[in-house]
């Protein structure tokens, strides 16, 4: 499509993963079967934290909220790309574009920052467990998850609304699976430095703030795991650490990959490999990681089961 100078674009079409026809369907077969797991353990968290009272915890709290903003990344994100597998051109109109833009930036900035709430709890938790619930109060709770979701809809606001302000006229191919910034901004025939200004300086707090407050609870958390005698609970409390930490880096060093690089630098194959991870591999994982070895889920589970086989 060659719109002309004179015209505007009113809708794009997604280049998607890859053009090779070979690879369509094992990538359609695999991507649906990770969105089918990402759907059942987030939905199936959220589901478990409602019914289980053993689980009405400030930890639980924040896990739960961790669900829902996977959840609906993926959901805003892989249906579409899975419809790039099936059709000859994934065609997103203009407005549908912008939709999924504005909400795939919410749910990207709110999981940065709830990472950031769920690693101040545990240091709380583990560094002054008597003060545990007094500083984590359920109004601290709701406090600090409303305060994420408003931050996520201010920052969506504000980008969606300079991207709003962009003419469209070169060309209407996104190569990209979904409406992200910087991609929009390459197809762009008008000026996007002051669009590239406030993703790095908004991407520098989203991303650095959340990873500091991470960085510095895991390292009080860290010191008070050496200070425990028994060798068992030691090596214990070390392996859920570090599988909290390999989810954290996966997520924070894929965005860091795209959003803090020059963009010079920064190409459209290597941005595609690392917004897989965000987008569709990291809302998989964290359920499973978070949840899987955990004694309290486990236990919480096998009452429902059993709740539901005697009715």
């Amino acid at each position: 499509m060659d719109p002309g100078n004179d015209s505007t674009v009113t809708e794009f079409i997604l280049t998607g993963l890859t053009d090779q026809p070979e690879f369509q369907l094992p990538l359609l077969l695999l991507f649906l079967a990770i969105y089918m797991v990402t759907v059942v353990g987030n939905l199936g968290m959220i589901i478990l934290v409602s019914l289980s009272s053993n689980l009405q915890t400030p930890m639980y709290y924040f896990l739960c909220s961790l669900s829902f903003i996977d959840l609906c990344q993926s959901t805003i994100i892989t249906p579409k790309m899975l419809v790039n597998f099936v059709t000859e051109k994934n065609i997103i109109s203009y407005p549908e574009c912008m939709t999924q833009l504005y909400f795939f930036v919410i749910f990207a900035i709110a999981e940065c920052h709830m990472l950031a709430a769920m690693a101040y709890d545990r240091y709380v938790a583990i560094c002054s467990p008597l003060l545990y619930n007094v500083i984590m109060s359920s109004h601290v709770c709701f406090l600090l998850t409303m305060g994420v979701y408003i931050w996520s809809i201010i920052g969506s606001s504000v980008h969606t609304g300079f991207v709003l302000r962009l003419s469209f006229c070169k060309t209407n191919v996104v190569n990209h699976y979904f409406c992200d910034l910087l991609p929009l901004f390459g197809i762009s025939c008008s000026s996007t430095y002051i669009n590239e200004l406030i993703l790095l300086i908004m991407s520098a707090f989203n991303i650095m703030i959340p990873s500091l407050t991470i960085l510095s609870s895991y390292i009080f958390i860290l010191s008070s795991i050496l200070r425990i005698r028994s060798t068992e609970g030691r090596s214990k409390a070390f392996s859920t650490c570090s599988s909290h930490i390999a989810a954290v880096t996966i997520f924070f060093g894929s965005l860091t990959v795209i959003y803090l690089q020059p963009s010079s630098v920064n190409s459209m194959g290597q941005g595609k490999i690392s917004s897989v991870f965000y987008t569709i591999i990291v809302p998989m994982l964290n359920p499973l990681i978070y949840s899987l070895r955990n004694k309290d889920v486990n236990l919480a589970l096998k009452k429902i089961l059993e709740s539901r086989k005697c009715s």
